[in-house]
C-alpha cells in the first residue's frame, strides 16, 4: 500500500512540473498565487511521496499530503455536487480511496518513522 500511495503522489507532483495541460487546469482553478501554490504543491507531493516510498517520517509525510488531499477535495469535487449526487461520487471517488488509504498510513506509522 506504502508504494501505491508513493507512486500516486511522486508522479502527480512531477506531471504538475511537467505537463502544461495539467499546469494549466490548476492555474483555471482560480487559486490565489495559483502558479506559486502549483509548484509548492507538487513539490510537497514529491518530497512527501519519496518519504513514503523509503519509509522515512511516512506519518509527517502523509500530514502535509491529506490537506493538499483535502484542498483539493474542496476545489474540484464539492462543486459538482450541484450536478447531483452521482456525478459528485464518481468524480470524488479516487480522492477518497487517496484520502482513506493516507489515513491508513498515518494510523499504522509510529510517529518516530
Amino acid at each position: 500500500m506504502r508504494y501505491s500511495v508513493a507512486y500516486v503522489y511522486i508522479i502527480s507532483g512531477l506531471m504538475k512540473l511537467i505537463s502544461a495541460d495539467l499546469q494549466n487546469y490548476f492555474l483555471s482553478l482560480g487559486l490565489p498565487y495559483s502558479h506559486q501554490l502549483m509548484y509548492i504543491v507538487a513539490f510537497v507531493e514529491l518530497i512527501c511521496g519519496v518519504l513514503i516510498l523509503i519509509n522515512k517520517s511516512v506519518k509527517k509525510a502523509t500530514i502535509p499530503l491529506i490537506i493538499i488531499m483535502i484542498g483539493a477535495f474542496l476545489v474540484t469535487k464539492v462543486p459538482v455536487l450541484h450536478s447531483g449526487f452521482m456525478p459528485f461520487a464518481f468524480n470524488a471517488r479516487l480522492d477518497i480511496i487517496m484520502l482513506v488509504l493516507l489515513f491508513i498510513l498515518y494510523s499504522r506509522n509510529p510517529s518516530t518513522r
